[in-house]
């Protein structure tokens, strides 16, 4: 194995791997280095030269000329009698300069060396992802679905390197098979056993602000920020939003003529409904858009404990709390309130609060209830034991005896 195969090999590795060429040469000469100190004891005296530009390596090993039988390390001096079998020239004091080839340091040591080239570039290669995807965290990456198992799924981005979109990363509706282009944000980073472990995710809020500045050139620009994202990935999604132009409604400027940007945004998430709002430091008037189609009557706030008790009609609670609870979870995410939903009724007077039953009905059920905008006796009643049962969290024999109890109330 000849100088020029070895470099020619590892050449070729380097410009798979897209490591820079000062980077190779410094590998190139720690290893051959690393030869050399273990061949003569130290490398202090030798000189590795590697060509640039097309991988040749020289090595040279200089000795001082000594007197015969004076030399007291063979590694750093030689004798003059050998010195002029190679320079008759030469004296006592002179440098003996010698070229080292590959091939004296033994076809096992060339071997090796060509092992520890490739196990340093490796080592350089995971590096220098780990670097690039570590800076790029937060932003959006595109790639191709390589395979997918039941916890997680592989891609592998344009370099062909591998990053992992766990199940749990995955709206819930996402279906991809092999083959399949995707986009995700960067997640998470780390090193594990020095291997880079790159995570992606479509869930992260982070992923539906970067999908939101790719589609309004207001949001790139600075012109709009966006305040705050919550979502309940797949379902619901509210982004609060404030504009530094008060010419620019930035509602209307991130929905876009007819829907027309955010409908982009809709399908990438797989028919996410999003909420967009405009932004306030009016707690009530946020809420109250927080809580948006809803239509709020009336809202009492408890800055002290960050409650806020919302008053509605009747038709208007379902809309509050939205289907399995998404709407009212995420405006209290995105204000920063417990909310409270309570059913205002102007034709019925005879109807019990729910907390009037604290003597019969436990707590932490009453609470249930109220959770989902049923606070009065009449309220619940209103509903069958199925739907009562889908809108909490309550087991169907719970729920029959709170009726039962409600219903004694008013025979």
């Amino acid at each position: 194995m000849s100088n020029i195969n070895l470099i020619d090999s590892f050449q070729e590795f380097k410009d798979f791997k897209n490591i820079d060429r000062p980077t190779v040469i410094s590998v190139l000469e720690e290893v051959f280095r690393s030869m050399i100190r273990k061949k003569f004891n130290t490398d202090e005296n030798c000189d590795v030269i590697v060509n640039p530009d097309n991988g040749d390596l020289e090595i040279y090993r200089t000795r001082v000329v000594v007197e015969d039988e004076f030399s007291e390390d063979d590694d750093l001096e030689i004798e003059l009698s050998e010195a002029r079998k190679v320079d008759p020239d030469l004296e006592v004091g002179d440098d003996f300069i010698e070229e080292i080839t590959l091939e004296s340091f033994g076809r096992r040591a060339i071997l090796a060396a060509r092992q520890t080239l490739v196990s340093k570039v490796l080592e350089l290669e995971k590096d220098e992802i780990f670097k690039k995807y570590k800076d790029r965290v937060g932003e959006i990456v595109t790639g191709e679905v390589y395979q997918t198992w039941k916890k997680e799924s592989l891609i592998l981005d344009d370099e062909g390197n591998e990053l992992i979109l766990p199940k749990s990363e995955q709206i819930p509706a996402d279906y991809f098979k092999k083959g399949d282009t995707i986009r995700a944000v960067v997640h998470k980073v780390d090193m594990m056993n020095t291997t880079p472990k790159i995570i992606i995710s479509r869930t992260a809020p982070e992923f539906l602000q970067r999908l939101f500045e790719l589609e309004v050139p207001e949001i790139f620009d600075g012109l709009i920020t966006i305040k705050k994202i919550v979502r309940e990935p797949g379902e619901r999604a509210k982004v609060a939003v404030e504009s530094y132009d008060d010419r620019i409604d930035p509602v209307g400027a991130c929905v876009g003529m007819k829907g027309s940007r955010i409908h982009g945004i809709v399908r990438e998430l797989r028919n996410e409904n999003i909420d967009v709002i405009n932004f306030t430091t009016n707690s009530s008037l946020y809420i109250q858009r927080a809580l948006s189609p809803a239509r709020i009557n009336n809202i009492k706030l408890d800055e002290e404990h960050k409650r806020a008790a919302v008053y509605l009609e009747a038709d208007q609670v379902s809309l509050a709390i939205g289907r399995g609870g998404h709407n009212i979870k995420l405006a209290g995410k995105l204000t920063g309130y417990e909310i409270d939903v309570y059913r205002q009724d102007h034709d019925n007077e005879e109807d019990v609060d729910l907390d009037e039953f604290a003597d019969e009905i436990e707590g932490w059920i009453i609470d249930e209830f109220k959770r989902v905008g049923l606070d009065t006796a009449k309220s619940i009643l209103a509903l069958d034991v199925t739907e009562l049962v889908r809108r909490t969290d309550l087991e169907e024999s719970t729920v029959e005896d709170v009726i039962d109890i409600l219903n004694a109330e008013f025979e």
